[in-house]
């Protein structure tokens, strides 16, 4: 395909960004079409595509209508969270591949649902996990591939982020997600954290998660910050939120490594998605933005300081991203919307394996479902369904392409 004909489905929050990096920055990709369920989105929509392009795309209300057109080559699904399995579903059974926006599972069949239909169809999927892009990210997973922290141990990440405003506002701005905090407790949004530690651990490909157990704070911040802005007449002021402030759930790998998540988005705090990752050999932390390398580090015994990871990076820093500043770093996240695209883009144009393929999707998504279950049971562990069916153990790395992971 000289150019890829995409459709976008949900246009509230996180479609028109995205909308507007494809539109900017990539000339080998159309926008055909468009839909939300609100027609002021999709004709707020429309005039950004009429702007940029001087085009005039098709507009719905109704995802359906986008699946047998011959001028939609691939639906970019951003829509609500509770929706995103049916509409790939839907998509793929349609023969129509998928770039999906990041969410949690609402149960485990959900899962194995999207692996039958991809493995039924063929029809190339992929969720649009854009962290597994960042640059410290893959300067970290090159480190680690290449021996740098020794032997992989244990991993830790967290969406860290005061939404208490977005959230608690959220039928006001007509923001679905208030209703995942009033009516669920796990780990609602595991995917920015997981996926990079996913890709680390070679989660899938020569390693599985086993087991998970999930533990969730009392809640009390949406309601106090309610209070503090709107007033104790306000909408939700005393409703009793099922979401605890802070939720943080442990896995454990086959290979023997533990893995921290942390969901913590109602209480004061800056952002942070709390990466961290131990070998044998070393550690990196996100919020020291540092490494201590065994051999490298100049510490002493009563002392182990640590190196700024930027002292890293023109040995390690991956070529994608190098290559990737020398032509301009694209806003959008710190520059990860653009390569996650990109990557989308790439593999379907050259036919190649999905950087984040049906099988991650599946497991990362299915920590929410699996992380609710945990909590409702008072913490107890439960097992992590294999949606490779044993292929894991067989199934190496895909180097097939620059966006591998």
């Amino acid at each position: 395909m000289e150019k890829i004909n995409l459709a976008f489905t949900g246009l509230g929050q996180r479609g028109p960004g995205l909308l507007s990096m494809v539109l900017d920055t990539m000339p080998d990709v159309n926008v055909t079409a468009l839909c939300d369920l609100y027609a002021d989105r999709t004709a707020a929509a429309a005039e950004i595509v009429r702007a940029r392009r001087g085009k005039e795309p098709f507009v719905t209300g109704d995802y359906h209508d986008l699946l047998y057109r011959d001028d939609v080559d691939c639906i970019i699904v951003s829509s609500s969270w509770h929706t995103h399995v049916q509409i790939c579903v839907d998509a793929m059974n349609a023969g129509k591949p998928v770039g999906c926006e990041v969410g949690g599972a609402y149960d485990i069949e959900q899962c194995w649902e999207l692996v039958r239909v991809y493995e039924r169809t063929q029809t190339p999927i992929m969720l649009l996990e854009n962290c597994c892009y960042g640059r410290d990210e893959m300067t970290v997973l090159n480190m680690i591939r290449l021996g740098v922290f020794g032997e992989p141990v244990h991993a830790e990440g967290g969406y860290q982020h005061d939404l208490r405003d977005e959230v608690a506002l959220g039928h006001e701005n007509r923001h679905y997600r208030i209703d995942e905090y009033k009516y669920r407790c796990g780990e609602i949004y595991p995917t920015h954290e997981l996926g990079p530690i996913a890709k680390w651990l070679d989660v899938n490909r020569g390693n599985r998660m086993l087991t998970l157990t999930s533990m969730a704070s009392k809640s009390r911040g949406l309601n106090s910050w309610i209070k503090e802005h709107r007033g104790g007449g306000y909408e939700n002021a005393d409703y009793h939120f099922a979401q605890g402030d802070v939720v943080t759930t442990m896995i454990k790998c086959a290979r023997g490594e533990t893995i921290l998540l942390t969901h913590d988005t109602t209480l004061p705090r800056p952002y942070s998605r709390g990466g961290r990752f131990q070998g044998t050999k070393g550690i990196w932390s996100e919020d020291k933005h540092g490494v201590n390398i065994d051999g490298r580090t100049v510490s002493t015994s009563w002392t182990h300081n640590w190196d700024d990871i930027g002292l890293y990076y023109d040995e390690f820093e991956p070529e994608l991203w190098k290559n990737y500043r020398a032509n301009g770093v694209v806003a959008g996240h710190d520059g990860i919307d653009y390569l996650v695209f990109s990557a989308l883009v790439h593999s379907l144009r050259n036919g190649l394996p999905m950087p984040v393929d049906v099988y991650d999707m599946a497991s990362w998504m299915a920590v929410t479902a699996l992380s609710e279950q945990s909590v409702a049971m008072g913490s107890m562990p439960v097992p992590v369904p294999d949606f490779t069916k044993g292929e894991w153990i067989r199934r190496g790395r895909d180097t097939s392409g620059p966006y591998s992971l």
